[in-house]
């Protein structure tokens, strides 16, 4: 089945940046502020990406399923961090595995949307292709050099960052086989499942990282990349 083999690809090309940027952290030494920095700077860019894409796709869904999907997305991540909490604590190492947990719920649900957009014959822009890889690279950077910093050798990260992208492949290989399967499937549920995930997981991993590690120059930078993301958009 050629489109879903094409769906795979296109999933794991998609969120390839995340293992390319957890990667970086154990090669290049990456200052703390700069790890604050390019952590706001993900930050804003998923803001814009939840406020102008991942809803706007999912406004058919009305006021209440569009609500219900948010709550959903939020309510698995906040269980998914709780374990979290509970195997490394809540901050360091648990801190930077929330955000890992974080880009898990946001990437599986985006893979289903690309798949189901391959299927159906109206594949997402490039442009929002580019957002994602561009807002991957700090989402992961960030969380990797603190993992590196705790111990966490090359191999490690490398395998860690590689299951997450290969994940994303076969969620983008499930939507395209749930599209071919059942006519009319567009992806609005899982965009608002991942924005709503998306939220809870800046609110309580990827927000606080940026600041403890970046300062008040972390709102800066998440008003650069805010606006980098949207201003495009803007034409």
């Amino acid at each position: 089945m050629p489109i879903v083999v094409d769906a795979f690809l296109l999933g794991t090309a998609a969120q390839l940046s995340l293992l390319l940027a957890g990667l970086a952290a154990t090669i290049v030494a990456v200052p703390k502020k700069v790890v604050g920095a390019m952590a706001g700077f993900g930050g804003g860019a998923l803001v814009a990406a939840v406020a102008f894409d991942l809803v706007g796709q999912a406004k058919a869904l009305g006021g209440v399923g569009l609500t219900f999907w948010l709550l959903l997305g939020a309510v698995i991540f906040i269980a998914g961090d709780r374990v979290v909490d509970r195997r490394f604590g809540d901050a360091g190492v648990g801190g930077a595995i929330g955000i890992v947990l974080g880009s898990i719920v946001d990437g599986i649900p985006e893979s289903l949307i690309f798949g189901i957009g391959v299927a159906t014959g109206s594949p997402v822009s490039v442009g929002f292709l580019a957002a994602v890889a561009v807002s991957n690279i700090p989402q992961a950077l960030a969380p990797s050099v603190d993992l590196h910093d705790a111990g966490w050798s090359r191999r490690r990260l490398f395998v860690l960052w590689a299951l997450v992208v290969i994940a994303c492949g076969f969620a983008a290989a499930i939507g395209a086989s749930i599209a071919l399967a059942i006519p009319g499937t567009t992806g609005d549920e899982m965009a608002a499942l991942a924005a709503g995930g998306l939220l809870a997981m800046m609110t309580d991993s990827l927000m606080p990282f940026a600041y403890e590690h970046g300062g008040d120059q972390a709102g800066f930078w998440t008003v650069v990349g805010f606006a980098l993301a949207v201003v495009p958009s803007l034409g």
